[in-house]
């Protein structure tokens, strides 16, 4: 994550758009095999090339392995190859006839969960490995603890190398009943319990013959056939302006257009918008998606919007419809995990990059320090260390035009930047503005 990242209306054939790609984001604990999954994912809808696994085949050989490690295909560091573990967010892309994919794998370590938050702070559906050997351990729970905070809609427990336990069962019911019981205490919408050898592929894209007392989804089905359309708020409108154009040659002379992603609902021409925060009205006069006028725009599109009326508007404004605009806001109640060694304290001022309003804030307070592991709320803490979690105060120079991250994850994010070194320290989620 870097400081440069970042009325029901009738919707025309939108679901069927929004749902031809899926995020997702693997996640547990370390040698759990989350890079030999993706590896056999990529393989098994045949997402390589001849000469990759080629060369994977050989270097396992080099190694003195018996089998193929398909971990390879995702481990890209050298570190991470020779100590046969993810350090950085390795991001794979691949697709099938019914859907295109981005997958995020992250780390298991404790000491890399910020790497693991970026990862997965803009995924469609967390996928969380356990060993079946071991169980669940503490950062398997790390782990869906911080999937629930970021709100990933979707959950996948993958209970892996059931072939080094028989194929049991039983272990698979225990793990089952363990899991199940902990996401009670957890905000996990939807949860899919699926037992997996990633090494030999059995249930990762083709049906397992080992398990036939499992009747659910092959992992690879599950993948292509999850809704995710109905997952992204399309009521509430908002457009972070990123960038006014304005090419001024004698072809457009008169074209100006505002640039930015969409983060919420739905627009169209004709309707009408505030902008924000000035509170100037005007309507849609047409939406441009690189070279051609379309009818609808939805997140998480990238067009150009026009305006009817001549108005100011500059990068860090938003465009709203003028009945459901977010409240300008410089009292910040947030959930932060802070990513540097040198830890956060009350009266710090940092820079602040929300959408794509930059700003400077103040840390009024630390309210608690929030244990992963076992939800409890540490009130007497005075600071947050490297990968911890707690719930801050911020006040702002200037107003954001937020919502609640639980309404918006765009709109109710934002990073937190050291304004000495440019280097992103924190990520936030906003609880509530006032």
């Amino acid at each position: 994550m870097t400081a440069d990242d970042y009325v029901q209306p009738e919707i025309h054939g939108l679901a069927g758009r929004d749902a031809d790609l899926l995020r997702f984001a693997t996640a547990g604990s370390v040698d759990d095999g989350k890079s030999t999954l993706i590896g056999r994912l990529l393989l098994d809808s045949k997402s390589i090339f001849e000469d990759q696994l080629e060369a994977v085949e050989a270097t396992s050989a080099s190694k003195g392995y018996d089998y193929t490690d398909l971990a390879l295909l995702t481990d890209g560091l050298r570190s991470e190859r020779e100590q046969g573990i993810t350090i950085d967010v390795a991001y794979r892309y691949f697709a099938t006839p019914s859907r295109k994919f981005i997958i995020a794998d992250t780390p298991g370590h404790v000491q890399y969960t910020r790497n693991m938050v970026t990862g997965a702070s803009t995924a469609d559906l967390g996928l969380v490995l356990v060993d079946a050997r071991q169980g669940l351990t503490e950062q398997s729970r790390r782990h869906a603890v911080i999937l629930s905070l970021l709100r990933v809609p979707h959950l996948v427990l993958a209970v892996n190398k059931m072939d080094l336990v028989d194929f049991s069962e039983e272990v698979y019911e225990k793990i089952h009943s363990e899991f199940t019981q902990f996401a009670t205490k957890l905000n996990i919408p939807d949860l899919e319990v699926i037992p997996i050898s990633a090494l030999q592929g059995d249930n990762v894209v083709n049906r397992s013959e080992n398990m036939e007392w499992y009747s659910g989804p092959t992992l690879m089905h599950h993948l292509e056939h999850v809704h995710v359309a109905s997952d992204r708020d399309l009521i509430d409108a908002r457009f972070p302006v990123q960038f006014v154009i304005r090419p001024k040659s004698d072809e457009f002379h008169d074209y100006r257009g505002y640039a930015g992603q969409v983060a919420g609902g739905v627009l169209k021409p004709g309707d009408e918008v505030v902008v924000l925060p000035s509170g100037m009205t005007s309507t849609i006069s047409k939406i441009d998606l690189f070279d051609k006028e379309i009818a609808e725009a939805f997140p998480p599109m990238s067009v150009t919007v026009h305006l009817a009326d001549d108005v100011d508007v500059s990068r860090g404004d938003m465009i709203a419809r003028v009945k459901n605009a977010p409240q300008p806001s410089q009292d910040i109640d947030a959930m932060v995990c802070w990513m540097t060694t040198a830890p956060l304290r009350p009266r710090q001022k940092l820079a602040i990059k929300h959408t794509t309003r930059t700003a400077r804030a103040l840390v009024k307070d630390i309210q608690y320090r929030l244990d992963v592991n076992s939800l409890h709320r540490d009130q007497e803490t005075k600071e947050l260390g490297v990968n911890e979690i707690g719930r801050i105060q911020l006040r702002t120079t200037q107003p954001l035009l937020c919502d609640p991250y639980s309404k918006n994850r765009a709109t109710g994010s934002f990073i937190l930047i050291d304004e000495a070194t440019g280097v992103t320290v924190g990520a936030g989620m906003i609880l509530a503005g006032s």
